[in-house]
């Protein structure tokens, strides 16, 4: 660890969540998602000096994403990443003293261990572990009155080499780190979900509520030029629903750019193949197909790092997303074909860094190209602290375009009390607007500003009500 990083331990930990509601049904892969809760976690810990501060992180309790497995209902796919933040929590709490980088690093695989004798995939646990490293690195940053891009580019987190990441034992983070330069502003990729209205003719009924439901309303308000497309696994549906899709897109001044998203819907590689060359045929596709900068996850993770990717990526470059579960998923992904390895906070800061960390290397080794690269996904990344660490590690990480849902499919801070939602907007007058049903993110010209993130803490000096949050329940898990 870089000796000059400052040490703390984590002395306490708190965990609340709240429900909310989507303003529109938002379906991908297997589920139609229509409400949900958050899950917000406290961290509070003492540096080698005796100070004391606490840091905060907030996600989505994500039902059927980290594990797709049938035989869970919703409400034990939460009960899983509520014991995963409990395993992290019990194991922080015991760590001692440490780097930020080091309480992820040196505890990792035991995490991952843990977990796996509750039955609980590796992506499942590090959902515990990216929340509790996420909320000591804000308590960290604000210990320190440094934003989480200046403290990055110093290494506050003491990020080395270690034998988390063998592959990378010889690379110099620390000149990584210092070297980036974080973007003020990014594109918005608006997801187009599988249920999502196209045009008004698709609508029975109307939500009514004054912002934009169909994909038309939608290019028209935000003026976005990057899409994320959702397909379901059914080769003559998707090619349907996509021409019908490039039907809005191809009318854009200028042009547009997007990406395809399996969520593991097609069973194997040649199914997914199958779906590109179906689209090849269709002339209605042309201009969309060529818009298309890379695949993601579109094979079920139990064949996904088992088998070639070679003929879809001849085609397209094609990322892991929810195959990367285990720290070393992109090493092997890499031996297989794929190209690329999203990036969400979910599954935590250190890992998106250690995957930006290999492509700069094997990039380097193959001419200095771009060929292996990051992209950045969301996870319904809600309105205050929670989308806003998810930017705040995009723009260090300097992807130029996010996808972004949590604006679309919920309504602003709607969940919230109205004082909280003021708070942050007074906060961030670049990233929200305020509107007729209160604060929003502002989305101009298919563009989020992102100059006010650069604010003590990860992303948010600003906090949320914790009064107006339910304790978290303790998980009812393993199943009885």
């Amino acid at each position: 660890m870089t000796a000059a990083a400052p040490r703390f331990r984590i002395v306490a930990i708190v965990r609340r969540e709240w429900p909310f509601r989507l303003r529109l049904p938002f379906r991908f892969g297997m589920i139609t998602v229509t409400h949900g809760r958050q899950a917000v976690l406290r961290a509070r810990i003492r540096t080698e000096d005796g100070r004391e501060g606490w840091g905060v992180a907030a996600e989505t309790l994500a039902a059927k994403w980290f594990d797709k497995d049938p035989r869970w209902t919703d409400a034990q796919n939460e009960h899983q990443l509520r014991r995963a933040l409990e395993l992290a929590g019990e194991a922080s709490l015991a760590a001692g003293t440490n780097t930020a980088f080091g309480h992820f690093a040196d505890t990792c695989a035991e995490q991952v261990a843990a977990g796996a004798r509750e039955g609980l995939n590796p992506l499942v646990a590090s959902y515990g572990r990216a929340l509790v490293d996420r909320a000591a690195l804000d308590a960290l940053l604000k210990l320190h009155s440094v934003s989480f891009w200046a403290g990055m580019r110093a290494n506050i987190g003491g990020m080395a080499p270690h034998p988390v990441a063998p592959d990378l034992a010889d690379f110099d983070f620390a000149a990584m780190l210092a070297g980036l330069a974080p973007l003020r502003r990014v594109h918005a990729r608006h997801t187009v979900g599988l249920a999502d209205p196209i045009t008004a003719a698709d609508q029975a009924e109307r939500v009514g509520d004054g912002l934009p439901e169909t994909l038309e309303e939608v290019v028209t308000t935000y003026r976005h030029r990057y899409f994320k497309l959702k397909v379901g696994g059914d080769v003559a549906a998707d090619v349907e629903r996509l021409s019908r899709i490039a039907a809005v897109l191809d009318r854009l001044p200028g042009g547009y750019h997007a990406t395809l998203d399996g969520n593991e819907q097609y069973a194997d590689a040649e199914g997914a193949a199958a779906l590109w060359r179906a689209m090849e045929a269709e002339r209605r596709l042309d201009q969309l197909r060529e818009s298309i900068l890379f695949i993601e996850q579109p094979v079920q993770r139990a064949q996904a790092l088992e088998t070639s990717m070679a003929a879809l990526a001849a085609a397209r470059p094609v990322i892991i997303d929810e195959s990367d579960g285990e720290l070393d998923a992109f090493v092997r992904a890499k031996a297989l074909g794929y190209a690329g390895v999203s990036s969400k906070a979910c599954k935590g800061v250190w890992r998106s860094l250690i995957n930006l960390a290999r492509c700069r290397a094997w990039n380097a080794t193959e001419g200095g190209g771009a060929r292996y690269f990051m992209s950045a996904e969301d996870l319904t990344t809600l309105a205050g602290v929670c989308v806003q660490q998810d930017l705040a590690l995009v723009a260090l990480l300097g992807l130029p375009h996010v996808e972004r849902n949590g604006h679309h499919f919920v309504d602003g801070f709607a969940g919230r009390p109205k004082v909280e939602a003021v708070r942050f907007m007074e906060a961030h007058p670049d990233l929200y607007a305020d509107t007729p049903r209160g604060p929003w993110l502002a989305i101009r010209e298919g563009m989020l500003a992102l100059d006010s993130l650069d604010t003590p803490g990860l992303g948010a000096t600003v906090e949320p009500d914790y009064a107006a949050m339910e304790e978290m329940p303790k998980a009812d898990w393993p199943p009885r």
